[in-house]
């Protein structure tokens, strides 16, 4: 079966509600741990329970992600720099498109994902309804907030936090001329000039949600009228603001903002005045995880200090652990308006109107 018949699949049986039936023969390469070990060692700069010499011995370590690549590989490499027996590599596309991909795995008995990182909370807990993660207590998820966890705690974990606004090439539309609200977009002399994240990824989902509840319940259906184009990365929706192929866009996260103004690019970033949706990253460890002892370690280091401060370099993300500062020239969490969904269960059970609202769209397919 071909890859796109892989994705289409696994997505008819996630948004259909058609039952996905995981392996009872496949089993943990080791248990799960409901608490966190009594004494924890402590390795390079964080504390863990994992067995390092056999998370050495194992070798390797597949990482699942939706993030940028460039920050995906250094992240990586600084966990290698620690650990250099343990050989990293990673899968990345968008959060609908990743999820397709490890449902169709493991239905197929294909065990090859050892961390799991997502941004999309809906999605997350579809995977631990269906008893896809493993559970880890880690000792450094002592930093997180409870809300921030699973519940049980240690089926995953929030690893990032991520804003969206608006963003624009003050080269090409002149700042008195930007919108500066959600409701600016919506004039038509943006018809055919303004971008925005497919129905793939998680912050599009946010996005759609946060502003049908706190801006207009009918906005989707106005902004349509504007035939925006759709992009799975966020590196093509901020290029194409650079070289002036769209004037605004939408569901522009404020991690790439800080990437490319850090290159000195000419992008400017608007916080609109009603908020700015809001989401995690999430990350947890694999049920079947090939490499579960160094899946293990590597979560303990990412969670650390030193793991989140790695992020927040390569990445731009904010971290939730709150002894970890923002990005460089960042602004604090504390001095945004994040729109954060009340309910994620509610916001979860919304997935299906959002497909096909985005899907309905010209250019969102």
């Amino acid at each position: 079966m071909k890859t796109c018949d892989l994705i289409k699949t696994g997505i008819t049986a996630l948004f259909l509600a058609t039952s996905v039936q995981f392996s009872a023969a496949a089993q943990d390469a080791i248990p799960d741990v409901d608490t966190v070990c009594p004494n924890p060692t402590q390795a390079k700069g964080f504390k863990t329970c994992a067995d390092i010499a056999k998370a050495e011995a194992e070798g390797e370590l597949v990482f699942y992600a939706t993030d940028i690549e460039s920050g995906t590989v250094k992240v990586l490499q600084d966990f290698e720099k620690l650990y250099p027996k343990i050989k990293t590599s990673y899968v990345r596309l968008q959060a609908g498109a990743l999820y397709a991909r490890l449902l169709a795995e493991r239905q197929g008995q294909s065990y090859l994902a050892d961390i799991f990182q997502i941004g999309d909370v809906g999605l997350v807990m579809d995977f631990q309804k269906r008893g896809g993660y493993a559970r880890y207590v880690s000792p450094e998820m002592t930093a997180y907030k409870a809300e921030y966890k699973s519940n049980p705690e240690g089926y995953w974990t929030w690893a990032v936090l991520m804003p969206a606004g608006l963003a624009y090439n003050p080269k090409i539309t002149p700042d008195d001329e930007a919108p500066k609200d959600w409701n600016d977009l919506l004039d038509p002399k943006w018809k055919g000039a303004v971008s925005m994240k497919s129905a793939n990824s998680g912050m599009q989902h946010v996005t759609w949600y946060q502003i049908r509840e706190h801006v207009a319940p009918d906005y989707w259906e106005k902004f349509a009228e504007l035939e925006p184009r759709a992009f799975d990365s966020m590196v093509q929706q901020f290029d194409r603001l650079v070289n002036g192929e769209d004037k605004v866009a939408m569901t522009a996260q404020y991690a790439a903002y800080l990437e490319y103004r850090a290159k000195g690019a000419p992008i400017a970033f608007v916080a609109p005045s009603s908020g700015l949706p809001s989401g995690p990253e999430v990350v947890g460890i694999v049920k079947e995880a090939p490499h579960a002892n160094a899946a293990r370690l590597f979560l303990d280091w990412y969670l650390s200090t030193e793991g989140q401060k790695a992020s927040v370099a390569h990445w731009y993300f904010h971290s939730p652990r709150e002894d970890v500062a923002p990005p460089e020239g960042a602004l604090p969490l504390s001095k945004m308006k994040l729109l954060f969904p009340a309910d994620w269960l509610a916001y979860a059970a919304t997935r299906p109107d959002f497909l096909r609202q985005m899907r309905s769209m010209s250019g969102l397919q």
